[in-house]
């Protein structure tokens, strides 16, 4: 006894599917955005005069310059303020040990007590 197989032409339905199934071209809904320094973002150029907005980056009770891993700045405008911060006290418009006291209720840019990164690099 032998079987044989019947073929049966088969024709498939056109559905919905496109004839081109290439990748669609689009941005990549996971990735992160960019962050950006306060200072870039709301286009401030640091200047030696404007000694209130470089008192935000020194600790108001050693005079430490913050690292670039408190205050969140690009690796450029930091240098820049750190440059800005020491032409400001030597030309006696900022203190090099301690905040004035009329600085300390400024609105806060970053959290001194909470760093952006836990480490400096």
């Amino acid at each position: 006894l032998t079987t044989r197989r019947i073929l049966l032409p088969t024709t498939r339905q056109s559905s919905s599917i496109p004839e081109d199934d290439s990748p669609v071209e689009m941005e990549n809904p996971f990735k992160k955005e960019r962050r950006q320094c306060i200072l870039c973002k709301l286009k401030i150029t640091p200047d030696y005069k404007n000694y209130r907005l470089l008192s935000q980056f020194q600790s108001p009770y050693t005079g430490r310059i913050y690292g670039r891993h408190i205050t969140g700045l690009c690796k450029k405008k930091q240098e820049l303020v750190e440059s800005e911060i020491k032409k400001a006290q030597n030309c006696a418009y900022m203190p090099y040990f301690y905040k004035d006291k009329m600085f300390l209720k400024d609105p806060k840019l970053f959290d001194p007590e909470n760093p952006i990164r836990s480490h400096r690099f």
